[in-house]
């Protein structure tokens, strides 16, 4: 199970504001992936985005991460402007991106070293983590020896080894299979309530987005925009089969399916 340090880190605010992202194609057009997406995040709070394929969900996190150039509008991390990768962003991909070549520890390590902070003093903090996700011991292993699931959790660990105040996760669960995908969302819910740190995170499985957030972000096709900002009201901790099981929860899965509905990216029968 994932488990956060006891003391919490300060939890970052953030703010998008008018932000539209557009791509250009082969043929010399731009695509626009975003178009004006307003967005305050209190610190402290989980946002779920989820919309269909193609509606810049994923390209709205790179944003956020810095990784990518706005075409308009604004982007702020605790009111400072995002220009480039920000010190309090950790990043959580689908794929685990881990380096083959570095063993756990060194994986989990890299961002320090990235960073040139001082890697000795976070060896204590890695292996911690390591061991609060049931991989105590594998820290000489390579990520070959780990299953799928074994290894998103490493790749967790690492961008937790900073604390950072703000955790961007795009599709963390999606290759993950069925049992272990529900395991890692009930520990991340774990994690999350020790951490207190502000969570984005980018799905598409409506379940998982109302299960674990506080706010759902709907978003429209392309471009994407925000359809619907879906306060959820299920009290915490939340079990897994109790949740699914209420009216409650029922009821936004339904909200957010009749709005995909109407966009025509689902179809009722």
């Amino acid at each position: 199970m994932i488990q956060a340090p006891t003391s919490q880190v300060r939890s970052a605010a953030v703010t998008i504001d008018g932000v539209s992202k557009a791509y250009e194609v082969r043929s010399g057009e731009d695509v626009l992936a975003l178009e004006r997406i307003d967005l305050d995040i209190k610190p402290g709070s989980f946002v779920a985005v989820v919309g269909p394929s193609g509606c810049g969900k994923s390209t709205l996190l790179s944003l956020l991460a810095g990784l990518t150039p706005l075409s308009s509008g604004s982007l702020s991390i605790d009111g400072e402007q995002v220009l480039k990768p920000h010190p309090k962003v950790g990043v959580v991909f689908q794929s685990d991106l881990l380096l083959s070549w570095r063993s756990i520890l060194d994986n989990v390590l890299l961002p320090i070293e990235i960073k040139k902070m001082d890697r000795v003093k976070y060896i204590p903090r890695a292996r911690e983590l390591l061991a609060q996700v049931g991989l105590g011991g594998f820290d000489d292993k390579f990520p070959f020896e780990l299953s799928g699931g074994m290894r998103q959790r490493v790749a967790i660990c690492r961008a937790l080894i900073q604390e950072p105040g703000l955790l961007l996760m795009d599709e963390p669960f999606g290759a993950l299979d069925a049992l272990t995908r529900e395991q890692m969302i009930m520990d991340l819910q774990t994690m999350w309530l020790r951490l207190g740190n502000t969570v984005l995170f980018i799905t598409h499985g409506i379940d998982e987005a109302v299960f674990l957030a506080d706010r759902v972000i709907v978003m429209t096709p392309r471009p994407g925009r925000i359809a619907r900002d879906l306060q959820i009201d299920i009290p915490r901790p939340r079990s897994w089969n109790t949740v699914h099981e209420s009216a409650a929860f029922q009821q936004y899965v339904r909200e957010v399916r009749e709005i995909f509905e109407a966009q025509g990216v689902l179809v009722a029968h």
